[in-house]
């Protein structure tokens, strides 16, 4: 099976779980992008209910265009289910997010949520955080270079993210900035590194989701995987 195959298992079975009557949070990129296509032919050909609360700008109008009713936080509180990708799933559920720059609106979405079920396919499985992939940490641009020397005191090689057609750095939806803290050999403590990350002076948010993925259901070539906590 392709990735796009694997990408589409995963949110087929994401959108099963979804019932009549539940407030979502909707979730940024390809995968979730799997799941609320699915999600929306469930509206259409069963006629099934549901609320959603958009992760980023580009959530959004995936959701509108595919005729999926949204709500705020401020509407509606509490959400059901949020539905996610994550970049990498350790074996107790953390995460890391935020190659589509958007991991401070996941984590108030996800933060909201009774239940957050994050969508990978076999290939985001590793057995401690950083093996991978970096961390990305959102950035007001005025602190930039002193995140970066903060960074890597702590052991990351880090620099701010290049736009993909664009000259610049990658902009998110809140307009700061993205650097990536790549950690070679991955995190022996990512919990600590996160607090140690989240306290520096400048930085608003960061990738490491610790403790919060509720359940990940994960695609395979062998079929779907659901793990929960």
């Amino acid at each position: 099976m392709s990735h796009v195959d694997l990408k589409a298992a995963a949110g087929r079975a994401a959108a099963a779980l979804v019932e009549n009557g539940m407030a979502l949070g909707f979730g940024t990129g390809s995968t979730t992008a799997a799941a609320l296509e699915a999600l929306a032919v469930r509206v259409r050909e069963e006629g099934l209910r549901v609320t959603g609360v958009p992760t980023s700008y580009a959530a959004e109008r995936l959701a509108r265009k595919l005729g999926l009713p949204l709500t705020t936080l401020d509407e509606t509180p509490r959400l059901d289910l949020a539905l996610d990708g994550a970049d990498e799933v350790d074996p107790d559920l953390n995460l890391i997010k935020g190659r589509g720059a958007a991991m401070t609106r996941e984590r108030i979405v996800a933060a909201e949520a009774e239940r957050f079920v994050v969508l990978v396919d076999d290939s985001k499985r590793v057995a401690r955080l950083g093996t991978k992939m970096p961390v990305p940490v959102e950035v007001v641009p005025q602190a930039t270079p002193t995140v970066i020397r903060r960074l890597k005191a702590l052991g990351a090689q880090a620099a701010v993210r290049e736009g993909s057609g664009k000259d610049g750095p990658v902009v998110t939806d809140q307009g700061l900035w993205v650097v990536d803290a790549r950690f070679d050999g991955g995190l022996d403590d990512a919990a600590r590194t996160a607090a140690e990350i989240k306290a520096m002076p400048g930085v608003l948010d960061h990738g490491l989701f610790i403790g919060l993925a509720t359940e990940v259901i994960v695609a395979t070539e062998g079929g779907i995987e659901h793990v929960r906590q």
